[in-house]
Order: structure tokens, then sequence, then C-alpha cells
């Protein structure tokens, strides 16, 4: 290992990407993980780059905000996009992956990289550069450990804390299909999600029983404060009893075949894995009680006698206010030996989390060799985010996954305001010509 090495705490997604990006560019790179020596309550498998939400990816429209993100970090020969497209399932225009295959490849790819050296032990302390550490990423994530997460808060002075929700997965020969239907919105022919159809009847049936069933109540310390983009579904349904029917359960461009017609509600189930085995319920968050998500999910139609392999669960989710404590590098402003990626950084989502595992992997591997580290222009969507991370007003700051809203203000080419069905792809053309600019300007092949 060489004299000056990158050491970088947590093996998900960001931690993982981080170490690909230092060492394809000759850093000595010691990555801890402290699984399988113990395991975080959403975490089972001793593989890195476990996926434990979803098994999604979002869109890869590359006109739309995520989409356009996916093919900027595709430009930097992104670990964890590489693993994702070996191990797809089909999900309409998303990208979905299969969970084992995924964390596998990636386990394997780190494992046998010649500069990146793996040590299975927990830190709970974040170390110091006159300890030997030249520099520091942690990249422990949304439910980093209560040890490291208070060398944080001593570093940084900042420590919040929400909780999201994870949405259950079901068994798929425990569905029945003469209700259930296959159809990806707006396809011709047979899409990549299972339907399940409801009437008006049904609809405030369940909603009846959703709005009654036990949850799982916070202590009495824990402040509820939710991901508005990961809302659990009893909290959305608390805010009127039509807003499930324009959010997960939206049945627009989804006709039930046996009526030709829209249905009133449509809850969508996603392949989790490539067999077709079992299929995650979309948007379905929740912190139902294990019981009550059985019976009022059973309420389904289609899903009367479905079988869970997993329930769905509230989990804390600890990060930065990162206007506050850090700079456009990823470095915290008082501590220079030490970067963040991933969750913890505030930003949200799968792909934004490894976007910023990208970025610290970037600008360790500078900083270690003598350079100056480097942030994206705003015009692209590495920027917007870093422009979020940063710039955003601190008493607002909120965690957020990649929009468009991020982005500065779009104008035409003649100055005039665009039109909305254009602006995907102008942004997304803008985008690329500032990354292909800023990539020669700092030297990236």
């Amino acid at each position: 290992m060489a004299d000056r090495f990158l050491t970088i705490i947590g093996g998900g997604l960001a931690g993982c990407e981080s170490a690909w990006q230092a060492a394809k560019r000759g850093c000595g790179v010691i990555l801890y993980d402290m699984k399988p020596r113990r395991f975080s309550p959403a975490h089972s498998s001793p593989d890195l780059a476990e996926l434990v939400c979803s098994n999604s990816f979002r869109s890869d429209d590359p006109f739309s905000a995520v989409g356009l993100l996916k093919e900027e970090m595709r430009q930097f020969d992104s670990l964890i996009m590489a693993a994702a497209a070996a191990t797809k399932v089909p999900a309409g225009k998303a990208l979905a992956v299969d969970r084992t295959l995924f964390a596998r490849f990636i386990s394997e790819k780190i494992d046998s990289h010649p500069a990146i050296e793996i040590r299975r032990e927990e830190i709970s302390t974040i170390p110091r550069a006159d300890e030997g550490h030249s520099l520091t990423i942690v990249a422990t994530g949304p439910l980093t450990a209560d040890g490291l997460a208070s060398s944080l808060q001593e570093i940084t002075g900042e420590h919040l804390a929400f909780y999201d929700a994870i949405a259950p997965i079901v068994t798929a020969d425990s569905l029945n299909l003469e209700i259930i239907y296959q159809a990806s919105r707006y396809d011709k022919g047979p899409g990549d999600y299972l339907n399940c159809p409801m009437d008006k009847g049904q609809y405030m049936a369940f909603i009846t029983a959703l709005a009654a069933a036990e949850k799982v109540e916070l202590k009495s310390f824990e402040k509820k404060k939710y991901f508005e983009g990961c809302l659990p579904i009893e909290v959305m349904l608390d805010r009127g009893e039509d807003t499930l029917r324009f959010g997960p359960m939206k049945p627009v461009g989804l006709p039930d075949p046996r009526t030709g017609r829209d249905p009133y509600a449509v809850i969508q189930l996603r392949k989790e894995n490539v067999e077709a085995t079992h299929y995650n319920m979309v948007g379905f968050q929740t912190k139902l009680t294990y019981p009550e998500q059985k019976r009022v999910f059973r309420l389904i139609p289609g899903m009367e006698h479905a079988e869970f392999e997993r329930l769905g669960s509230i989990h804390r989710n600890t990060f930065v206010c990162g206007p506050k404590v850090l700079e456009p590098s990823l470095q915290l402003k008082t501590r220079k030996d030490i970067m963040l990626a991933g969750q913890i950084t505030g930003v949200e989502g799968y792909v934004e989390s490894t976007a910023m595992g990208l970025l610290a992997g970037i600008n360790a591997s500078r900083l270690l060799q003598g350079c100056e580290a480097v942030s994206p222009p705003a015009e692209t969507a590495l920027g917007a985010l870093i422009r979020h991370l940063t710039q955003t007003d601190a008493a607002r700051f909120q965690p957020s996954n990649i929009n468009f809203s991020l982005f500065p203000n779009l104008t035409g080419h003649d100055g005039k305001k665009v039109p909305k069905k254009f602006r995907g792809q102008l942004r997304a053309e803008k985008a690329r010509e500032a990354l292909s600019e800023w990539k020669a300007a700092i030297h990236e092949g």
C-alpha cells in the first residue's frame, strides 16, 4: 500500500464507487465494512453494496433528471452503473436489478482490484490524518452506527435524522393472475409490471382499513420528519382520501384488459429478481405493524393470499446539513482530511448516493496526488446535486433526489422560455456540453 492512501468507511454503494474511482486513478484504498461482524437493522447479506429499500434505480430516460445523472456517471466508468447493466431485470422505462447478483458483482470487482484492500471491521471513531490516515471518506449511509455518528457529530456539530419506510415484497406464486394483469403505463402489449385493479368500492374499503390499522409508533425522543419523496402510504392518506389515487395508486394509462377501461385505483408490483419469483409493492412504503400489513394488503384484489418475503418497516436516515459543513469538493469545511459520500451528505436515492461516492473518489485521488479538488458545472446533474448540498439556504435544507428544480434556470437558445415538452431534452443537451468541457479541463478521459 502506498505511503499516502485513502481510507473509506462504509461498503455500500457510495463507498464502493469511491473506492473504484480512486483506485482506477492509481490510489491505494483501504475499505472498511462492518459486515458480517455486525449488521444494521436493514441489512442481512455479507456482500458489499447490498440494496435494501428497492431494487430500482428509477427512470433510464436520458431526458429525465435521474436518467441524465446515470448517463453522466457512465461517462466516468461508474462501477455501480456497470453492475446495474450486468444484473438488470425488466422494469419498463426504469432501471431495476436483481439484488443478489448486483451485490455479488460489485463485491467481486472490489475484492479483486489490486489497489483495494477490504477490512471487515467496524470503525466507531473517524481517524485523523496525523494517525497515519492521509484522507478519509465517510460513506456509512442512512443507518450510520451510533458510535461513528457521534464521532461525526463532534466534528460537524450537525446530526439530523428522519425516517424512511421500506416497501413489502411478495412471492409471485401467491398472486392471483386471474385478477392481476401485466402492463406498463401507456405501453402497448404485455408490460413489465403486475397491476392490481380496484373499483371505487374496493378502494374505499382499502383506505378505511388502512386508516384504522395499527402503526408502529416512534419512540418519545424520535421526531417525525419523513422524506417527501418516500412517504409511508398511511401518511399520504392522512392528507386526503384521494391522495393515494393521485400517487402510488394512480390508475391512468393502465387499462384493465377485462374492461378496456382504467380502474379507479391500481397497485403496481415490480420484479425483484431475474426469475420474477418476487415482486415489490411499488410506492407502498409503510410503518404499519407486521400483522396489520398482512391483513390490510390482502384486501388488495389479486393479493388475497399473498405471501410476504419481506414486510415494510421504517428506518433512520442520518445526514449532515450540507450547506453548513460541506465544501463543493465534499470535504468538511472544518476538517479537510475528511470527506463525506452517499446519503449522509444530504442526497436521497441509490443513484444520487452513488454519484456523491463517484465525485468523492475522484476528488480524493486528485488531492492525494497533489492536485486541486474539482466540482462539476451546475448545468450538469452531478453539479446540480453539489449545488443543492452546498448552496441551499441552510435553514431550509432537506435531503433531495435529483430533479430539474435543482438546476439553474433554463432559457432557450433565443433567450425565451422553453416549452415544457422540450425542457428535458434541452437540459440534457446543455448538461452534456458542460460535462464534456469540464472533463477536458480537468483532463478526465
